[in-house]
């Protein structure tokens, strides 16, 4: 078999990298192991948002009384939870899995492994390609806790597979998917523990977006602990049991489960990329802005190469690995000062572009203006005040280089600020733009006013 392209994956940045290639008229082969749908669609994104909106609702229930409404005690049963994530995930599935049978590619459902840098083997056939994308994704890592193995623990897919509730739960780490499950299982009423190394949550972002986020977690009764060392995990008769030190003393928590979302890897162990001579750093397939490995018509996109892992990166970075697969003598880039994220929690987090700790951490000069929810007029009368929005722009031009907003709605409210700088566009662009009054989006006026007054006083 002898192909223009072959794609190997078929998720979310697999399927865009095909579509990119094969609109150019290249002939694309999409080798996927199975099952079919990618790590977003099945264990990713989309199932974890369907059951935080089951959880969320159980939340707004229970702030009835406060919006003048009878409160009506509510009972979640996480079996018929997930039933329903469930049955929206296979209508997902089957969409994609349509989309990858199409005859406009050659879907092969075998594992790739390389046996050189132009051909792979495929089950019991071998597979040349002019040009290879590597689109495998991730799978959860696994971190040296002693005793941890021994002890036994569950992960994000073994949560999206329960059928009961576990009455309480140790949760190891606090980043996206870690907070999003911690919060989701203390509202349908787990008694959670969260264990976090670093000094706050969501540690890859400025402080001041995580510690509104804690503070709901404390109010709504999770027990969180910031700046921990985790020491051992133990089963005894009461559960299982995890030692770690806090505030220079050894504690212990014990729960039923210990919920193991420390982060995950690029799944690259069975492909042979030493046969294929692909260098790999810290796990990941480093690649240029073109999406090159080091073997220029080898291309990585995705959670393999650990640039960004959220999906509409990985599609970009798979659109764009189609097309420069094909064309050689024009070649795209990708732009990364439009990366953006969103944790789902309640308040929400959502950033896009620079925030203060890069900027500090590379001496590039900026301005930031913040405005609080709880001193905003829709935001009051929705009841949502935890948090605040805060803007970066340059000291000279204005141009905004970073946007984040904690609180409600902010993975909505974030494609704002994405809009604005796509274009370059600037704060006194962001104060000019007319905003509809009462709404949450007005607010990001107040940060672009003051800063707008700062740049007068500068200039």
């Amino acid at each position: 078999m002898d192909f223009d392209v072959a794609i190997i994956g078929g998720g979310s940045a697999g399927y865009a990298a095909a579509s990119s290639a094969q609109s150019l008229g290249a002939q694309v082969a999409i080798i996927d192991p199975g099952p079919l749908g990618g790590l977003c669609i099945l264990k990713g994104c989309m199932p974890t948002k369907a059951i935080l909106r089951s959880s969320d609702i159980m939340a707004l229930m229970g702030r009835a009384k406060e919006f003048g409404i009878q409160s009506v005690e509510a009972k979640a049963q996480l079996s018929a939870i997930n039933d329903r994530k469930n049955k929206l995930i296979k209508e997902f599935a089957d969409y994609r899995i349509e989309q990858l049978n199409s005859p406009r590619f050659t879907l092969i459902e075998e594992q790739a492994q390389f046996i050189s840098p132009y051909e792979i083997k495929i089950g019991n056939k071998f597979l040349k390609a002019r040009s290879f994308i590597i689109a495998t994704g991730s799978v959860i890592a696994n971190y040296p806790i002693l005793g941890l193995e021994e002890t036994g623990f569950v992960t994000s897919d073994d949560v999206l597979k329960m059928r009961e509730a576990p009455d309480s739960i140790i949760v190891l780490g606090a980043g996206a998917v870690a907070v999003e499950l911690a919060q989701f299982l203390l509202r349908i009423g787990v008694k959670v523990t969260l264990l976090q190394r670093s000094q706050h949550i969501l540690s890859k972002g400025d402080e001041d977006l995580a510690r509104p986020v804690e503070s709901r977690f404390r109010e709504e009764g999770m027990n969180l602990y910031t700046s921990t060392k985790i020491l051992r995990a133990e089963k005894t008769l009461e559960g299982s049991v995890i030692y770690f030190k806090h505030e220079g003393k050894e504690k212990k928590v014990c729960a039923r489960y210990i919920l193991q979302a420390l982060g995950r890897r690029p799944n690259i162990d069975s492909l042979h990329l030493d046969l294929a001579k692909v260098e790999i750093q810290k796990s990941c397939i480093p690649v240029d802005s073109k999406m090159k490995t080091n073997q220029p018509h080898i291309f990585a996109v995705g959670d393999v190469n650990g640039i960004h892992e959220v999906v509409h990166i990985a599609i970009q970075q798979g659109e764009i690995a189609g097309y420069n697969a094909i064309n050689t003598a024009n070649e795209k880039e990708v732009d990364n000062r439009l990366k953006a994220s969103v944790v789902f929690t309640d308040p929400g987090v959502a950033s896009v572009g620079l925030s203060e700790k890069e900027c500090q951490a590379n001496n590039i000069p900026y301005l930031t203006a913040s405005y609080s929810f709880d001193d905003h007029g829709k935001s009051m009368c929705l009841g949502e005040t935890y948090g605040h929005v805060k803007l970066l722009c340059h000291p000279a031009s204005g141009e905004v280089l970073g946007g984040h907003i904690v609180g409600p709605e902010a993975g909505e409210l974030i494609h704002e600020i994405i809009t604005l700088m796509h274009f370059r566009g600037t704060v006194k662009d962001m104060l000019e733009i007319p905003h509809y009054h009462p709404t949450l989006a007005e607010i990001l006026t107040y940060p672009a006013e003051e800063l707008v007054d700062k740049l007068s006083i500068i200039s």
